[in-house]
């Protein structure tokens, strides 16, 4: 039986989402926890792999028990299958104050928490004002951007499929094509927020995006030039991928159909 676990974290302490040998990652975790009380090694699989220092607000991952094995009595509905709000309840209880699971629930054994979403949203937050509350999760800059620019740059991704200039160089993808569906910037107030959705994401691509975007407001890129470096294909002319810290990832859509 395969689950669907939906969950929040705060990634300033984690070394981004994936396992790595020598850093502490929310995946290993969450991994950890719920083993613990399925008594059991079990493996979760995330909808993406959020880099060091990134959050979310919205992570999906899957975990698969084999029908054979019976569930804790403490986890267990009455007919011996495993109860997902009593494991989001024991999960929440035992994870750290940075990660929260806000539901598990149980999906077609072809639900894949990684290739089965049709489109994830990222949201990217500047500000203008230095605050002590938003140090971790927003990128201070110091000067006035041309949101307007950056919206006519940012209208101009609808435009192109690959995305190589914003991809992080020596991937394992197949492709560096994506099919953007929103992309667009918001002020208020001090705050200027980026939200950009799109069916896939290469790495680092929402932060070389932004980085690349901010030249534009600062008027060091024409719109022209922007439209130029995506047709490059070279990560090297685009522009720094701006702050983790600042970076959320919000939605995660999946087809109706994958639900029980």
């Amino acid at each position: 039986m395969r689950y669907f676990i939906y969950l929040q974290y705060d990634g300033t302490d984690y070394h981004g989402w994936q396992n790595q040998p020598d850093a502490v990652s929310v995946q290993e975790v969450i991994e950890k926890k719920l083993s613990m009380l399925m008594r059991r090694e079990l493996f979760i699989v995330g909808a993406g792999r959020t880099d060091a220092g990134v959050h979310a607000r919205l992570m999906v991952a899957h975990f698969e028990l084999a029908d054979d094995l019976a569930v804790p009595a403490n986890l267990a509905n009455a007919d011996g299958k495993l109860d997902c709000e009593q494991l989001t309840f024991k999960l929440n209880g035992v994870l750290p104050l940075d990660i929260s699971i806000i539901k598990v629930v149980p999906v077609r054994e072809d639900a894949h928490a990684r290739f089965s979403p049709t489109s994830r949203l990222y949201r990217y937050y500047v500000t203008t004002r230095k605050s002590p509350f938003d140090r971790n999760y927003a990128y201070r800059i110091f000067w006035e951007p041309d949101v307007e620019l950056m919206n006519e740059a940012a209208k101009k991704l609808f435009d192109y499929i690959d995305f190589t200039s914003f991809s992080k160089l020596h991937t394992d993808v197949k492709t560096n094509n994506c099919r953007i569906m929103e992309a667009h910037w918001d002020k208020h107030g001090d705050e200027i927020v980026f939200t950009i959705k799109a069916d896939r994401f290469l790495r680092n691509m929402v932060r070389a995006i932004v980085g690349t975007l901010l030249l534009v407001g600062r008027h060091k890129l024409t719109v022209e030039q922007f439209c130029r470096i995506i047709e490059g294909k070279d990560r090297c002319i685009a522009g720094d991928s701006a702050p983790a810290r600042a970076l959320f990832l919000e939605e995660v859509e999946y087809p109706e159909e994958l639900f029980l």
